[in-house]
């Protein structure tokens, strides 16, 4: 065994309580894998999304606007803007609908779908306006429902997939808040689905092949598969009839034995309302984050009284499934620095070039090779220096490369790229510029203006490499294109 160290803590979490010493300790029945936990700790540390977020200027909590609120710079800006938009993109291509629902709503709908009764101890104090109450939304879902029950459905409709990256709150202690990962405000990629029973399976299926495709492009291919189930001894504490639980639990386990995927059952450990199926993905360092979840929902269609048309003409309740797969936003983006120790893939890198000319007579080559990663112009014209301009046909492969690239994308990718034109010694750029993981450094002088070329500089290779612009330019907007996650 072996004692970590002390810290501060409140009682309960709670900060109006006394300050208690906290003293971690841990033990294993190996000293082998005490040394391999200590060094997955040590590892950890520097792996830690606040300091990292602070380094590569990602994001910040101000003090004076309150804890647990999120401040997204520029280049956190940018690989949030990635994550929104490849889940937007996945939404459209798989069916969903994007909805978009008020911040604020009135008491009256959380005492209808139950969360002032159940939840109010996480949400935000009452505001009144105009001699009515409001509450911030804690939660996304009864936003859909208004939605889905604006006009009656058929079954014809079904199913009908809602999806919103909403911004929600909730009230956390102080104690509690822990950098991206437990936040007072934040967004989730929330959808939910209405559908028939018979519907029930392939929507499932449909969901958990979501799932692992974001763990997949995002560069996890490790994950561990939770199915939450009721205790049917204890069913003051669950909503639903019998049968229902038991239709519910069967299809997520037949989806999950049909897709062929290994999970472990937790008894008593469903949500009140319904199942549900956890993907818990595994990082670099071998630890589990609870971010992918599929959830049946027995409790808000009845609550709201959801109906469809069934084909005999009768009324009848749909099924509804709660999915979320990045969890929230934050909270992934979180994993994702830690994951990747702030080396981000190309596609997430917020900055994934930088240009560094070796003189000033070298800034305009520089600007013009930028030009062409950004997609501006089509073909470089080079400048030989000291005797005026050039045109360099592309080489055969290099423009086949290119119409590649562009073919995979239907449009040219345009490179996030940076010309640092800077009076500053060429060794000092490249040092800074490593700090900020920055996955490609092109170096330009004399010699790769006469010839249209780079010299290539891969971050965590100490090795650089001549290429023609065209061919490099062609080479990453492939990388980007297919979003592979190593360079």
């Amino acid at each position: 065994f072996k004692l970590l160290n002390i810290a501060g803590a409140y009682w309960l979490g709670d900060e109006k309580n006394p300050q208690l010493q906290r003293i971690y300790g841990t033990s294993f029945f190996s000293k082998k894998d005490l040394d391999q936990y200590l060094h997955q700790i040590e590892e950890a540390k520097k792996r830690d999304h606040r300091v990292l977020g602070k380094q590569l200027d990602l994001f910040s909590i101000q003090e004076l606007a309150g804890p647990g609120l999120i401040f997204w710079h520029p280049k956190g800006g940018i690989i949030r803007k990635e994550m929104e938009d490849w889940m937007r993109d996945q939404y459209l291509k798989r069916g969903y609908s994007l909805v978009y629902t008020p911040h604020v709503m009135r008491k009256q709908l959380w005492q209808t779908s139950g969360h002032e009764g159940y939840y109010s101890q996480n949400m935000f104090d009452v505001m009144e306006l105009d001699d009515a109450e409001y509450r911030l939304k804690p939660m996304n879902c009864p936003g859909h429902i208004l939605i889905y029950k604006d006009s009656l459905k058929s079954y014809r409709d079904l199913p009908v997939r809602l999806g919103e990256l909403g911004t929600v709150y909730r009230y956390e202690r102080s104690g509690v808040m822990h950098g991206l990962l437990r936040v007072r405000g934040f967004t989730q990629d929330d959808a939910h689905i209405f559908c028939t029973p018979e519907q029930i399976e392939k929507e499932i299926a449909d969901c958990v092949e979501f799932a692992r495709d974001v763990l997949h492009d995002f560069g996890f291919d490790r994950f561990v598969t939770e199915l939450s189930t009721w205790n049917p001894d204890d069913k003051k504490n669950f909503v639903g009839s019998e049968g229902q639980w038991n239709l519910a639990t069967s299809s997520l386990e037949k989806v999950l034995k049909r897709l062929g995927i290994e999970y472990k059952t937790i008894p008593g450990e469903a949500a009140f309302y319904g199942p549900k199926i956890d993907i818990k993905l595994v990082d670099a360092i071998g630890r589990l984050w609870q971010l992918s979840t599929v959830q049946f929902d027995f409790n808000l269609p009845a609550r709201f009284a959801l109906e469809y048309v069934a084909e005999d003409g009768t009324r009848k309740q749909p099924v509804m499934v709660h999915r979320a797969l990045y969890g929230s936003v934050e909270r992934f983006f979180g994993v994702l620095i830690e994951h990747y120790a702030g080396a981000f893939p190309v596609w997430l890198s917020p900055v994934q070039v930088v240009m560094i000319p070796i003189a000033e007579r070298h800034v305009e080559y520089a600007n013009k090779v930028a030009s062409l990663l950004r997609g501006q112009i089509a073909r470089l014209a080079t400048a030989h220096v000291g005797t005026g301009a050039l045109t360099r046909p592309a080489e055969q492969g290099s423009a086949e490369n290119s119409r590649r690239s562009e073919a995979w994308t239907g449009h040219p990718v345009s490179v996030r790229v940076e010309v640092d034109a800077r009076n500053e010694k060429m060794n000092a750029k490249i040092r800074e510029h490593a700090l900020q993981k920055i996955p490609f450094m092109l170096i330009v002088g004399d010699k790769e203006a006469e010839a249209g070329k780079v010299n290539v500089r891969t971050r965590g290779k100490e090795k650089t490499e001549d290429m023609g612009a065209e061919e490099f330019a062609s080479r990453i907007r492939m990388l980007i294109s297919s979003k592979f996650p190593m360079l």
